[in-house]
């Protein structure tokens, strides 16, 4: 965990981001503690993406203050990028090339040694669990190879902060998982890791704090286990109930637990106590064709903050 006495790695005030009359990101405030794992958690349009770019000094802040590695973005860019790791949304590997030669290139444009980029690209390919592929080309590799065949090449250059958009979009549950660990050891290495993430249980394993965003806003932060204390429960009693049985529950449901939110395909109950508000329900006369009682997530979390309607 990181040590709260030490200066924030990343230093957000009133920090904006406008395109024209559109803003993207509106007067927020947040820090970044050295060897902390940071997360943004937010619908798409949220203005997750465009915090990290101004963070990682490609696109300009618009108003407010940012201090990054205790430099500021307008003035320090070029050096506040040499000590950086991007991994970017969309993988943006040379096709053409082998597995080490998209690392050793890259190495170059730090002017790090050939000697040093050697070392380096082994070092890199054994921690990624890709040896065995480096001279194969990159365009047959799976997509969890691409992407952590990414993350290698964000690390050649040994950053101070490794910033992640959307690490592990679209791949299957076993990549996932696997470049989980990956991450949690480089955190371990005292690696500071700022993400963003539409995939709650990701923001969960990976998450020392969080900030959730909805409408270029931040509405919540704090580290996942607080979060769920602050808005919700500790348990959820989901129901489901035969076709037209739901809109005949008026009067039924008030009072089951601290919360009942109806869906088109369900009721949740939001209690202490699942168990006993399923009781209370079965005591009521209601029969469900199905009910679970779950412990409260951070996905409840982020939908009771930003909705649960859909974003274009």
């Amino acid at each position: 965990m990181a040590d709260p006495s030490t200066p924030p790695l990343i230093r957000a005030r009133a920090l904006t981001k406008r395109f024209g009359a559109f803003t993207a990101v509106d007067s927020i405030d947040f820090d970044v503690a050295p060897g902390e794992s940071f997360g943004f958690l937010g619908p798409n349009g949220a203005g997750k993406t465009s915090t990290m770019r101004m963070i990682a000094c490609v696109s300009p802040v618009s108003g407010g203050e940012l201090s990054v590695l205790g430099m500021d973005p307008r003035a320090d860019g070029p050096r506040i990028r040499a000590r950086l790791g991007v991994v970017p949304q969309q993988d943006t590997l040379d096709q053409e090339l082998t597995v080490s030669e998209n690392l050793a290139i890259y190495g170059r444009y730090f002017d790090l040694p050939r000697s040093v980029i050697r070392q380096r690209v082994a070092e890199l390919l054994d921690f990624v669990q890709l040896s065995e592929r480096a001279r194969d080309q990159v365009e047959p590799l799976s997509g969890g190879m691409k992407r952590r065949l990414t993350i290698a090449r964000s690390l050649i250059n040994e950053p101070d902060l490794l910033l992640l958009d959307e690490p592990t979009t679209g791949l299957d549950p076993q990549a996932r998982h696997l470049l989980w660990d990956r991450l949690y050891r480089l955190k371990q290495k005292g690696v500071t890791l700022v993400l963003t993430t539409h995939y709650m249980d990701e923001a969960e394993q990976l998450c020392d704090r969080l900030v959730v965003m909805d409408k270029a806003k931040i509405v919540a932060q704090g580290s996942p286990r607080r979060l769920i204390e602050q808005h919700s429960s500790r348990e959820v009693l989901e129901m489901r109930f035969p076709v037209g049985v739901q809109e005949t529950l008026d009067g039924l449901l008030e009072g089951l637990g601290d919360r009942v939110e109806r869906l088109p395909d369900r009721v949740l109950v939001y209690a202490a106590d699942g168990d006993a508000a399923a009781t209370a329900a079965h005591e009521r006369g209601l029969r469900p064709e199905m009910s679970l009682v779950r412990r409260s997530s951070l996905e409840d979390v982020f939908l009771r903050l930003t909705g649960r309607s859909l974003v274009d």
